[in-house]
């Protein structure tokens, strides 16, 4: 079984073995960075309840899925969060231990006026490859169509689509605007009529959007639960093994998977991990089949 496979099965804190712990905050603060969808799934919420109830203030950053991974590998921060796997061969990447804590869902965004409410499969294939630059060509307005996508091929949703939706990590994609990060991709929709991008439910609920549907199913959050809307993935917790030796992460760990940990993340609206198990194996599947593609080694 690969180290991705294994993350999704086992949380890494648990079989880590016991360090010297490397405290970089202060006493009675965590430093957190990483995933702007994972901050806005979960984090947000999960950082003030803790607070208040054991008076640790979680210092959140961030900075993307690349930095939670790395800098938590590194040492230079308690806890990355960070919306895909890291990469086995990047050697800043190695070492990191990932916890699955919940489910996103990508999803299709426009602008709130757009009149077009669904989306197909090859449809999303075609506009991400250039081949589709009306919006008349999906039922819309003759209007150009306008992508936006992230910057490089690491962001956490770049490579989920490339992965899930092309089944090559290496895809390239053909947009008109090319952002840094998630905010500025949504934003960028939020106010450009013409504008088409994918992101986490977890933020696009927070934008003033309209959210399209994928193939029939919208990502409400029973269809995320249930796998009746395709495109999820987990959200982590990432550490290095010296910071999931320190109490303090280890018991903000088990209070983010502990009952109450997982009821704050269902009234924000996003599927605790342990709550939909049945995906896990689903994903071991399109994983394997993704193997025999050539895309893990």
């Amino acid at each position: 079984m690969s180290r991705f496979l294994y993350s999704l099965l086992f949380p890494a804190f648990l079989i880590a073995s016991p360090v010297h712990a490397a405290s970089i905050g202060k006493n009675n603060e965590l430093v957190w960075a990483g995933c702007g969808i994972t901050k806005h799934a979960f984090m947000t919420e999960l950082a003030k309840a803790y607070e208040k109830k054991s008076g640790i203030k979680i210092n959140l950053q961030g900075g993307g899925a690349t930095r939670g991974i790395r800098d938590a590998v590194k040492g230079e921060i308690n806890i990355g969060g960070a919306c895909r796997t890291a990469i086995d061969t990047i050697e800043e990447e190695r070492g990191a231990y990932q916890i699955p804590v919940a489910w996103d869902a990508l999803v299709v965004i426009v602008h709130s006026s757009n009149p077009v409410d669904s989306i197909t499969f090859d449809q999303l294939k075609g506009i991400y490859l250039g081949k589709i630059k009306n919006w008349k060509e999906l039922g819309g307005p003759d209007r150009p169509l306008e992508l936006y996508i992230r910057q490089g091929k690491l962001s956490g949703v770049g490579r989920t689509l490339r992965e899930l939706v092309f089944a090559n990590f290496e895809q390239e994609f053909h947009g008109k605007y090319v952002e840094k990060s998630t905010g500025p991709l949504e934003k960028g929709v939020e106010e450009n009529r013409n504008g088409i991008a994918v992101t986490g439910v977890s933020s696009a609920k927070r934008r003033k959007v309209k959210i399209l549907q994928l193939e029939g199913h919208a990502p409400t959050y029973d269809n995320i639960k249930s796998g009746h809307y395709m495109l999820y993935r987990p959200l982590y917790l990432v550490a290095q093994k010296r910071q999931i030796s320190d109490p303090r992460v280890k018991e903000f760990i088990t209070f983010v998977l502990s009952d109450e940990g997982r009821e704050i993340i269902r009234k924000m609206g996003t599927v605790p991990y342990a709550d939909a198990m049945s995906l896990v194996m689903k994903q071991v599947e399109q994983y394997e089949r993704a193997a025999k593609r050539g895309l893990y080694n």
